[in-house]
């Protein structure tokens, strides 16, 4: 009796990895993950993972309290189990593009062929909203995803959407 062979699983391409960057990964670059994994998500635009992580991550933080309401209220899931993480060096040499808040974050590491920032991209900082009052960190959540599209269009390309 012959034996049929087991056909060798396909590996897919691994994910391409997108990385926020803010100060310390309790604000901005949290919102920007999720908004963004949402609108690709809404896009049906695969092959990518999102994430955030921080310049100078205090040990014990947690995801900003007025970050969660703006989120919360723009219907745009965290995830339960988010955690500010430091940024390292193998994160950005691991990642397909990371997108710093502002001009002075992307200075801050160097020169890496993947690393832009929102000036570069859209014109525009995005402000520390923390310590402000809920209403500041609606307005930051709203820059951020007015540049979603912009991101989307220039590293995440139609042709990787699932058919």
């Amino acid at each position: 009796m012959e034996q049929k062979k087991a056909e060798p699983k396909k590996k897919s391409a691994p994910k391409k990895k997108i990385v926020f960057v803010c100060t310390g990964n309790t604000c901005r670059s949290p919102m920007a993950e999720a908004a963004l994994r949402k609108e690709l998500r809404r896009r049906k635009i695969a092959g990518y993972t999102v994430s955030s992580a921080g310049l100078r991550v205090e040990k014990g933080s947690v995801l900003s309290p007025n970050s969660a309401q703006a989120l919360s209220e723009a219907k745009i899931p965290v995830g339960k189990r988010f955690s500010p993480k430091q940024l390292t060096e193998k994160t950005v040499e691991g990642a397909y593009l990371v997108v710093c808040m502002t001009e002075r974050h992307r200075l801050a590491l160097g020169n890496f062929p993947n690393v832009t920032s929102f000036p570069q991209l859209c014109g525009m900082e995005i402000p520390d909203p923390y310590g402000q009052d809920v209403d500041v960190y609606r307005m930051t959540l709203r820059r951020i995803r007015e540049c979603l599209p912009l991101i989307i269009e220039r590293y995440c390309p139609a042709s990787s959407k699932e058919d």
